[in-house]
Parts: C-alpha cells; structure tokens; sequence
C-alpha cells in the first residue's frame, strides 16, 4: 500500500515560489493587471534559478477528441503549475479552474496566487494515479509542458 502526504509533494519548490510571490507583491502592491503580475513574477522566479515557461498552451480532452487548449501562466521546473490573478479575493471557481489544469497535465502540484488588496494563494495536489491518462492523450501532453 503507497501512502504519500500530499502535501510534501515537491514543498522545497512551493515554498520558495511562494516566497517570491510575497516579494513581488510587497514590491508592487496590488492594482495591476494580472500580465504585469505575471512578467514581474517570471523575471523574480528566474533570478532565484528556476526554470519558468510562461503561457503554456495544454489540450483539453474530452473521449478521445482535443476540444481545444487552455493556457497556463507558467509551469515551474516543470513541476508546477502557477495561475495567477489579481481579483479581489480568490472564489472556489479559481481553486477549480487549478484543478482542471491538474487534470490536464501530468504535474500534479498547482498553486493559484492573487495578487488582491490581501495577498493570498492556495496549493493543491492532484496524483497522476487519480488522474487516468493515458494513450495518446499523454504523450502531447508530454510533448508540451517538457
């Protein structure tokens, strides 16, 4: 039997995004587009060395059909997915939305972040064991988000 804290899963690399997402925020506040957030956040995640792609396009999937694609705002080291907003508070259906793109991918660590008055993030685990993929769904899944 495999029992895994989810909530260890990739944590070294979680903190320390989290950690430049309150940087970035102290440094700019709040009021700026969701693109400045984004910019700022590619440039500081960059500068502690990690590996950031930025709007990665992902297929949806629905039996077997591509439906089209959704955009993540950046993928960390390949582990992660970030979404990011700036709204003023975080509502169940950005939670969703992360989920949504766990389910698409083969990461299965995604945080969404707000870039509100009131700084906030969430993190979620989603095993790929949970997740059925398979055929050739995964192999243009691989071929995008490697």
């Amino acid at each position: 039997m495999r029992v895994m804290d989810e909530s260890l899963l990739h944590r070294g690399l979680t903190d320390n995004v989290i950690r430049v997402f309150y940087d970035v925020y102290n440094e700019l506040g709040f009021g700026f587009l969701e693109s400045i957030y984004e910019e700022a956040m590619l440039i500081a995640l960059r500068e502690k060395g990690l590996d950031v792609e930025q709007q990665v396009p992902v297929p949806v999937w629905f039996r077997g059909r591509s439906l089209g694609t959704f955009e993540a705002d950046l993928i960390i080291d390949g582990l992660v997915i970030v979404e990011l907003k700036a709204v003023k508070q975080l509502v169940e259906a950005h939670t969703a939305q992360l989920m949504h793109y766990l389910r698409a991918t083969k990461i299965e660590v995604g945080l969404v972040m707000n870039f509100g008055q009131k700084p906030e993030f969430k993190r979620r685990v989603f095993e790929n064991s949970r997740k059925g993929l398979g055929g050739s769904k995964v192999s243009l899944i691989e071929s995008l988000i490697s």
